[in-house]
């Protein structure tokens, strides 16, 4: 099991209850997702994530993608297949740390709109 960064920086020492929580994956299953941690109100912080040092910090997953199930590229296949792929077969053995990262269907303009309402930090997107 491992956990990388975008940049292919290896996270799994940094995150060892992510990796505990991911190591349910089938074997050569990649998935694309988002760390996040949370402050002590349950809000997602980018700060404490940034200097996220101790165990006990609350931590999630947020998966938006699947590349690979057991061996077998999906990169072809529509990200709408995908998706339905994470839900259906992967994210029902994971634990509650790990979640699905919910469709947003508004524009960008409301998105951000709606992340300065909450007072949230910024949002993840990904090109269909």
């Amino acid at each position: 099991m491992r956990l990388m960064s975008r940049n292919e920086n290896d996270l799994a020492a940094r995150f060892p209850i992510l990796v505990q929580a991911l190591a349910k994956l089938p074997d050569e299953t990649i998935i694309d997702g988002e760390v996040v941690a949370l402050d002590e109100t349950g809000r997602p912080s980018f700060n404490i994530l940034q200097n996220y040092r101790r165990a006990g910090t609350p931590l999630q997953f947020y998966a938006f993608d699947v590349l690979t199930l057991a061996g077998r590229s999906l990169q072809n296949e529509p990200l709408e297949e995908r998706r339905k792929v994470l839900r259906t077969k992967i994210l029902p053995r994971m634990p509650d740390s790990v979640l699905f990262s919910e469709t947003l269907e508004a524009t960008a303009s409301e998105v951000t709109a709606a992340v300065k309402a909450q007072g949230l930090e910024g949002v993840i997107a990904k090109r269909r």
